[in-house]
């Protein structure tokens, strides 16, 4: 039996930035839209929609451990722990795990969809399916170099915007505009788990997007990844001047593009990965400062 501490750790805490920023970052772009009685953010809303993000991607996570697990992909990995692939829990505890999280998502999801509009359970369906069928199935899409696409449109264009929508019923432009650097930089999470495991992903028949682009120019993705985002708080911040105090987190994007850009490889790739956690807390965190002030 896994303990609490391994379950911890094979829900990779790290990743879980990815889910929780496009919530903040969507409930400033709502606080900015007004004040009382004329929009703004609603924070049970706020609070219900970064309910879904979280256990959706540890759901997620806890989906991919079993999934990986099962075909062996991950008996020889360099990352952190795999629950399945280092037999500390069984596949179908991790399964179970993984199908609790999508049913606690669906429920607040549920919660949500009832006060705003039904159509909002067709894009949480969606998210359910592109979490599962992400490494599992008999034709993963994670396996097909689709992985950034999918972690680019569900942790920035629908996590953003879609806050937004539960909180002020409506598409502002700045909702899609802040969407686009965060999704960004929840790709380079992806890309720098998939940079440090293109040997291990190679061998085991595990087609990334990094396998594909080969080391340098998944390198250069994850420079971009982290480099784009403050080049687009200079276009939001010419109808939003506050934005620009986005760019205070922009030293924290340098330890980690260092390593990666020197040739930092395997365990040496660790540290990365809590590096572009912090780089888009903070991120996230002054953009929406500067998008509700």
């Amino acid at each position: 039996m896994a303990t609490l501490s391994q379950w911890v750790a094979g829900s990779r805490p790290r990743t879980l930035p990815a889910s929780l920023v496009p919530v903040v970052v969507g409930t400033g772009v709502a606080a900015g839209e007004g004040g009382a009685g004329e929009g703004g953010a609603v924070w049970w809303r706020a609070v219900l929609a970064a309910v879904v993000a979280l256990v959706l991607q540890i759901g997620v996570n806890y989906s991919n451990d079993y999934s990986d697990g099962v075909r062996g992909t991950d008996e020889d990995r360099v990352g952190p722990l795999r629950l399945v692939g280092s037999k500390v829990a069984p596949p179908k505890q991790v399964l179970a795990a993984a199908l609790g999280c999508f049913l606690a998502a669906a429920v607040a999801g549920l919660v949500l969809a009832a006060v705003t509009t039904w159509w909002l359970l067709l894009v949480g369906a969606f998210a359910i399916l592109a979490a599962w069928f992400y490494t599992g199935g008999k034709t993963p899409y994670g396996y097909r170099a689709l992985g950034e696409v999918s972690v680019f449109v569900f942790f920035g264009l629908v996590a953003v915007v879609g806050t937004v929508y539960v909180q002020v019923e409506g598409l502002p432009w700045e909702a899609w505009a802040a969407a686009v650097p965060i999704g960004l930089l929840a790709c380079g999470l992806l890309v720098a788990n998939n940079l440090r495991d293109i040997p291990t992903d190679r061998e085991a028949g595990k087609r990334t997007l990094a396998v594909v682009l080969g080391d340098r120019w998944t390198r250069l993705l994850y420079a971009a990844c982290t480099a784009l985002p403050f080049m687009i708080v200079l276009v939001l911040a010419a109808p939003h001047p506050w934005a620009l105090i986005a760019l205070l987190a922009a030293p924290l994007s340098l330890p980690p593009t260092q390593k990666v850009l020197g040739g930092a490889a395997g365990p040496a790739l660790i540290p990365v990965l809590g590096e572009t956690g912090r780089l888009q807390i903070a991120y996230g965190v002054l953009l929406a400062v500067g998008l509700a002030l």
